[in-house]
């Protein structure tokens, strides 16, 4: 038999998967559709753990690996998921096909790839024509900080401490509002 020297563990008879996943609750799941995706969704990851949501994460492409996103789905829906994020380029089909595994939220962020002649648009069209009895939420072209401050709405409905969270950091956006329009005033001399 040969060994595997990257994990010792499936040489024993251990699924990879079994090895790689954690099995920890989450209340919500990023799904992107390529790596090279990674640094437009980067806010979604830096806002839910901002806001202490315990998250699961991976990459899964709705068109070459549509098995991989039905496991990942139905696997996140084992241990609590309560929201998909799902965040695609071009064609950006990733967040229809979570949908149609799961009646649970889920939430589009077309992205503008690189690849892409269209700027994104592409992908916000492909995300909110959704056929009817299928919802998806979409938010703005490269919108991940949107998407996981939407998830943490969901989640407040029932998770009263992320409500609290979400109504203190409103506060705080008011003040820097208003400290803005003081210092425009007092400090570059603009006439209030």
């Amino acid at each position: 038999m040969m060994r595997n020297n990257l994990n010792p563990a499936c040489a024993n008879g251990l699924k990879m998967e079994d090895v790689m996943a954690p099995k920890y609750p989450i209340l919500a799941g990023i799904i992107m559709g390529s790596i090279s995706d990674r640094p437009l969704v980067e806010p979604a990851k830096a806002t839910l753990e901002e806001y202490e949501v315990l998250f699961a994460s991976t990459v899964a492409s709705g068109h070459r690996t549509p098995k991989r996103v039905e496991d990942t789905v139905k696997e996140w829906e084992k241990r609590g998921c309560k929201v998909f994020i799902c965040a695609a380029g071009m064609a950006a089909h990733l967040a229809g096909i979570v949908a149609s595994h799961t009646t649970l939220p889920v939430i589009a962020v077309p992205l503008a790839s690189s690849s892409s002649t269209l700027g994104g648009l592409d992908a916000l069209l492909a995300s909110v024509q959704m056929p009817p009895g299928v919802p998806v939420m979409t938010m703005a072209i490269n919108g991940a900080k949107n998407a996981a401050i939407a998830a943490i709405q969901i989640l407040a409905i029932k998770e009263k401490l992320f409500e609290l969270k979400l109504k203190n950091k409103r506060i705080g956006m008011v003040q820097d509002v208003e400290k803005a329009a003081l210092k425009l005033a007092d400090e570059h001399g603009w006439p209030a």
